[in-house]
């Protein structure tokens, strides 16, 4: 929360907030299951607890949305020190979490007289740190002295400029999800087959595949080209996946040209429970 500008960020733990801007940032934590077992995600399993777990595990996690009652919760607190709340969520086409967020904002105005415009609710149409990235440029906003309905408005026109594309190294969690055959996922791990995934309109789509991390790499490279490269005025950020950082730190190396002489080189933000699978 920003004191001074009396609007409070709220988010999911869809968007992998590192713990040193949680006491700017509101962020409810979705639930993930393996099996009987639930934990709250960054709450009660952590980052380095869930790749050790998915290791161990025959079978996918599940992944359920942050209920309206969070959302209720969270809107009430907020509100008893703040003048508005600014709630941004991941895409609604991943997670019914925006839906959740509408329902409560609905029951809390509904309850609340004189609450109305008081809460405005941002589908990211990203996840991670794409979502972060948006996060991150409130926070900006907000110090820069934005009332909430203009950083809203300005948050809507500027998640269509961000994108997230990701390299997979390993298969294997598209053979246990159901997504690809057992012989698929052998031959493409023998032949060191990665494939490349974007958020594309808040929705998962392929972008094509490579051979090997080096072409993956390159691969990555090619697409921010292509997408026009990187705007440094707004936050860039790196995500990884599992306990070791041997492959993001391989990118951030071949990617070099990217930053050198530009920006510093970018956060690495170690991808939560939600989206780690």
């Amino acid at each position: 929360m920003n004191s001074a500008s009396k609007i409070t960020i709220i988010t999911d733990s869809a968007s992998d907030m590192p713990r040193n801007l949680h006491n700017q940032v509101t962020v409810l934590p979705m639930t993930i299951s393996f099996g009987d077992e639930q934990f709250e995600d960054g709450v009660t399993l952590s980052a380095d607890e869930f790749y050790m777990k998915l290791i161990e595990s025959d079978t996918l996690p599940k992944t359920s949305q942050v209920s309206p009652f969070a959302f209720t919760s969270a809107y009430e607190t907020a509100l008893t020190h703040s003048d508005a709340v600014i709630v941004i969520t991941l895409s609604s086409k991943l997670s019914g979490t925006y839906q959740s967020a509408c329902i409560a904002a609905e029951d809390y105005e509904s309850e609340h007289a004189g609450s109305q415009g008081k809460i405005y609710i941002i589908d990211s149409e990203n996840v991670t740190v794409g979502e972060q990235i948006l996060i991150e440029y409130a926070l900006k906003l907000i110090n820069d002295g934005l009332s909430a309905t203009a950083i809203a408005d300005e948050l809507n026109s500027a998640k269509k400029r961000i994108r997230l594309v990701a390299l997979l190294d390993t298969l294997e969690y598209l053979k246990k999800g159901g997504r690809i055959s057992s012989s698929a996922a052998f031959l493409g791990n023998v032949l060191k087959i990665k494939p490349v995934i974007a958020i594309d309109n808040g929705e998962v789509a392929i972008l094509g595949k490579a051979r090997g991390s080096k072409q993956g790499n390159n691969f990555l490279i090619e697409q921010v080209n292509t997408y026009g490269g990187i705007d440094y005025s707004m936050p860039v950020l790196l995500g990884y996946t599992g306990c070791s950082t041997e492959l993001i730190d391989k990118y951030i190396k071949d990617s070099s040209s990217l930053w050198e002489n530009k920006i510093p080189v970018p956060a690495r933000i170690k991808v939560g429970a939600t989206i780690g699978t």
